[in-house]
């Protein structure tokens, strides 16, 4: 059951980092390991959240599985939670936080998971935590090239 958690400070605005997380329909564009993606549905609800639908491909390798997950969107709050509903896994979640701070903001990222495949699972094991710092990195230099001193307006 490996899990991540970290926080990172970065020069952006937390709304920017918030809508660059939010819009999964983009991430086969800078993301490892994601072959494609597809939002199903976009539900406004009356607390303010919006629910996605959403299915990603992920590909490594000879491994490439399809899986679907519930994303609970809070733009007011800037916070995102998502949770499995299937695929490969037992289960996964993740929740982001956005904060802004001094000079940028800070990000918050949590992920928790287990493969129902015991084979992908220890493999996870074995490259999970530069996996994850593969991943936040992506976000990161996506950030850059769409907002950093160099982005076009």
């Amino acid at each position: 059951m490996p899990t991540h958690s970290e926080t990172r400070h970065l020069p952006f605005e937390a709304r920017q980092m918030y809508d660059l997380v939010a819009d999964v329909a983009r991430y086969p564009e800078f993301l490892p390991w994601t072959a494609a993606a597809r939002v199903r549905s976009v539900t406004p609800q009356d607390d303010g959240s919006q629910v996605m639908d959403a299915d990603l491909v992920i590909s490594f390798k000879l491994f490439r599985e399809r899986f679907r997950s519930r994303v609970v969107l809070w733009p007011d709050d800037l916070k995102i939670d998502t949770e499995y509903l299937d695929g490969p896994f037992k289960y996964m979640k993740s929740n982001w936080a956005f904060a802004e701070a001094e000079n940028g903001c800070d990000i918050s990222f949590f992920v928790d998971f287990e493969f129902r495949n015991r084979l992908l699972q220890k493999a996870a094991g074995l490259f999970f935590y530069e996996a994850m710092q593969r991943i936040v990195r992506a976000f990161e230099d996506r950030a850059r090239q769409l907002h950093g001193p160099h982005a076009s307006a």
